[in-house]
């Protein structure tokens, strides 16, 4: 060993940030084992040490006080060294890329789809690492190409068996970061996002603010003609992305979350934060949203729960309560508004639960209750009686086309008497 192996450990602590004195420490303590393999061979059973000259980069090994000087210990130590050096640059290289990308979890990176498995999509990370997309990770979407560019929201980063970087697709945080690098509003922190609401693959609302009054949130997020919020929309793969403007007037909140829906009125529960929405009948499929999907987004996006119904269905329930003898139009809309909309409900509710609400004490609780069951049973049997009466006379129906399907099975075919 001399000064040419001393230039290349300087070199690696250059270019690889390994410490020279760790490298050093490693390669005595792997010749010092080396040794002893030697000295039990010889049948040596003294203790070895093993030196390194810093300035020089000769190594000495004795063993028992003795300087051992042979070819074999010095070809064994110079492959010990260069083991050793390869095995310190491969753990460093996997904490290096560790700690880098352990940094951006909760970030978004950019990377090439290189490899397509059966349970995930490998990126190619610039080089440096592989990103692992699990499928259920993917948003629904996502039908991607070897090749093809994608940027990915890096959810998790450990060690196992080397570095795993655990990327997503679906997470709600993918978003969010997209918003960051399209609109230097948000990363410069005068607009904020308040919250976000996202099923990936088909709708996200996000909740905007903004710090200073000159900036429009809203129109920021948009861009000049929806510049900005297009590349997200075609990152996303064609998601629809609702942009809100978030208030502290929570009723102003929901209107804006349920958009395009036209809200009449708002009711509010604030220990509960329970909300009933009013809308028109024309308004109510537009409010609610494809299998729920607006007002389940809103509710997630305002932090409250959402009830939207029409006024005609309340007026219906309302109605159908008031068949009861014991209960008036007022009474009638109590009930409604507790949640109360059928008889079928009334009917199973405790008279202690029903007695909290205004106007009704217990007494009053219970005949409303049995008024309830009573009326049920009545309309039960009734609706029993009409089937019966139905299928009764359905039945010389049914006996003469059966007649009339003997008669044609019996008539004699063409040419045959």
């Amino acid at each position: 060993m001399n000064k040419e192996f001393l230039t290349i450990l300087e070199q690696l602590e250059r270019e690889k940030g390994l410490d020279k004195n760790v490298l050093l420490e490693a390669v005595k303590h792997a010749l010092t084992v080396a040794a002893k393999k030697i000295a039990k061979i010889t049948s040596t059973s003294e203790d070895v040490k093993v030196e390194i000259d810093p300035g020089k980069g000769d190594i000495r090994v004795y063993i028992g006080g003795n300087e051992v000087v042979s070819r074999e210990f010095g070809r064994i130590a110079a492959q010990t060294a260069r083991q050793v050096i390869i095995q310190k640059i491969r753990e460093a290289e996997k904490d290096n890329v560790y700690a880098e990308f352990k940094k951006k979890e909760g970030d978004i990176v950019g990377g090439v789809v290189y490899r397509i498995e059966k349970r995930a999509i490998i990126l190619d990370l610039m080089g440096k690492a592989e990103g692992i997309i699990p499928y259920s990770f993917l948003s629904p979407t996502d039908n991607f190409r070897l090749g093809e560019r994608v940027k990915a929201f890096v959810y998790e980063v450990k060690k196992d068996k080397g570095t795993q970087i655990i990327l997503s697709r679906r997470h709600e945080g993918l978003v969010k970061k997209l918003f960051e690098l399209e609109v230097p509003e948000i990363f410069e922190g005068v607009v904020e996002m308040r919250s976000i609401a996202r099923e990936a693959g088909e709708r996200t609302k996000i909740a905007v603010a903004s710090k200073d009054d000159k900036v429009d949130c809203v129109g920021a997020c948009v861009g000049m003609r929806g510049s900005r919020v297009k590349n997200i929309i075609e990152e996303l793969r064609g998601e629809k992305i609702d942009i809100v403007r978030f208030s502290e007037d929570v009723k102003e909140f929901i209107k804006a979350s349920l958009a395009p829906a036209v809200i009449s009125r708002i009711e509010l529960d604030r220990e509960t934060k329970r909300a009933k929405v009013l809308v028109a009948a024309d308004q109510l499929s537009l409010a609610i949203g494809k299998r729920g999907q607006n007002v389940r987004l809103a509710s997630k996006l305002v932090g409250w729960e959402i009830d939207v119904r029409s006024r005609e269905a309340i007026e219906e329930e309302v109605n159908d309560i008031l068949q009861l003898k014991n209960i008036g139009k007022k009474l009638a809309a109590i009930l409604v508004d507790s949640g109360y909309t059928s008889l079928r409900k009334i009917s199973s509710v405790g008279a202690a639960e029903l007695s909290k609400l205004k106007g009704i004490g217990e007494k009053k609780a219970l005949k409303i209750i049995e008024e309830a069951k009573k009326f049920l049973e009545e309309k039960s049997a009734s609706d029993k009686k009409a089937k019966e009466e139905a299928s009764k006379a359905e039945e010389p129906k049914k006996e003469q086309q059966i007649e009339e399907q003997k008669e044609k099975t019996n008539l004699p075919e063409e040419g045959k008497e």
